[in-house]
């Protein structure tokens, strides 16, 4: 189960970062309401976060949470954003990607 809140904190936190990216892009009262969905996500990712830590090491946890968010935010700006593909782009997710099983893996 804690890994599972782990998975739900990681998509969180990219939540967050796709919040913040709409709000730079935006003024006035829609950018107040990405601003709010930047705060509810950040709010929910770390009460998830320190939920899964009580069971799960930190630094295994951590490590998983932020690969997560950066892979899912790689992810959001390319697709959100029109940010580059490329070939060393898409390697280093996937190295990254290959980490985050071998943390659970490795962790009893």
């Amino acid at each position: 189960m804690n890994w599972i809140l782990l998975i739900i904190a990681g998509f969180f936190e990219m939540g967050f970062a796709a919040c913040l990216g709409k709000a730079k892009e935006s003024a006035g009262n829609i950018a107040i309401f990405w601003y709010g969905g930047f705060l509810l996500c950040l709010t929910i990712s770390m009460v998830l976060l320190v939920k899964a830590t009580q069971n799960i090491p930190i630094g295994t946890a951590y490590a998983v949470w932020t690969g997560i968010g950066a892979v899912g935010t790689v992810l959001v700006g390319i697709i959100l954003f029109k940010e580059p593909v490329d070939f060393w782009r898409l390697f280093f997710i996937s190295t990254l990607i290959l980490s985050i099983i071998g943390l659970k893996l490795a962790t009893h």
